[in-house]
């Protein structure tokens, strides 16, 4: 019996390539340094497993006759073409769920390093400029006893809030979907957009891309901000509206920003937020833990091997009908 075709677009551990090799010919991108060329792999393909955010676009799933399944190691998969997998029947698998806590917890640490001037700090001595103790330096903000307002109530944001209220925080979040459980269980408050930009010292990002969450922080959101006020974005880079944060930040509308995700990814090497001291950027580290990607590598590969057969995903974003 031939096996499938499968083509993963950046190294996974060892012994997760062993499992998918015992039933599929692979073919893997063995740097994530280069961009893979998936347009030119695609056309034999049964099986695609994402490794990273490589657009999946309608002319690529056009030239691949046989493809059954696009596997994302990852929760978001914006960057593959639901609509076009759609009519072409094909599968696509995520890994929701493994990864709120560790994103949560990287949440915490932007805040953190952003409020007490981790990375200035770091800067400074490296760069031999401790000489003596001096008291009035780096001066940051308390985050234990402020209020921090997470937009985008889901598993992360739950996550966030669970780890904000240890600091003794006061939570407010937005949502579309008011969630009465989550007040009663936790203690947060539901507040509408307005009320949470205008009264959080800090502001987290939570929500998946859609037309909707595009720039939905913006000039005008950013107006609406303490002065005093920090936002962190680990949800998606285009949540945010980078050239208004820029002036946000440069004008000291808002005294500082950390950013997980950039738009685009990563951001040019000239892009004025670069030059900020108001500003930490990291490349895309949400979810960066050994445990976190090994789990989220063994969910993508339970989906790509399900896909391939024809079966139920287990851990579906879009599941075609099945034969019966």
């Amino acid at each position: 019996m031939s096996k499938f075709n499968v083509f993963i677009t950046r190294p996974v551990r060892e012994e997760i390539h062993a499992k998918i090799a015992e039933e599929c010919e692979v073919d893997m991108w063995h740097t994530s340094a280069i961009l893979p060329p998936i347009a030119e792999k695609i056309p034999p393909l049964d099986g695609l497993m994402t490794y990273g955010h490589e657009l999946v676009t309608p002319e690529m799933i056009a030239t691949s006759p046989n493809l059954k399944v696009v596997s994302v190691v990852g929760v978001g998969y914006d960057h593959v073409h639901v609509e076009a997998c759609r009519e072409r029947g094909i599968a696509i698998g995520h890994t929701p769920g493994v990864l709120s806590d560790t994103t949560a917890d990287m949440t915490m640490a932007l805040l953190l390093a952003a409020s007490r001037n981790v990375v200035p700090a770091d800067k400074h001595v490296q760069a031999k400029q401790w000489l003596y103790y001096d008291p009035n330096i780096l001066w940051g903000y308390d985050v234990h006893h402020a209020t921090l307002g997470i937009v985008g109530m889901g598993r992360i944001g739950y996550a966030v809030a669970k780890r904000a209220l240890a600091f003794d925080m006061r939570v407010l979040y937005y949502k579309r979907e008011r969630r009465h459980d989550w007040e009663e269980e936790l203690g947060v408050e539901y507040a509408d957009m307005e009320q949470l930009l205008q009264t959080s010292d800090f502001v987290t990002l939570h929500v998946p891309l859609t037309e909707e969450t595009t720039h939905m922080i913006s000039k005008a959101e950013l107006e609406l901000m303490k002065d005093t006020a920090i936002l962190v974005n680990i949800a998606r880079g285009p949540v945010v509206d980078h050239y208004a944060l820029y002036d946000a930040l440069k004008e000291g509308q808002i005294a500082g920003a950390a950013l997980d995700v950039t738009e685009p990814e990563p951001l040019n090497t000239d892009h004025p937020l670069l030059g900020l001291d108001n500003l930490i950027v990291a490349p895309h580290l949400g979810s960066a833990t050994i445990q976190t990607r090994m789990k989220m590598m063994t969910m993508a590969m339970e989906n790509l091997l399900a896909g391939l057969k024809g079966e139920q995903l287990p851990y579906a974003a879009l599941q075609p009908n099945l034969s019966p």
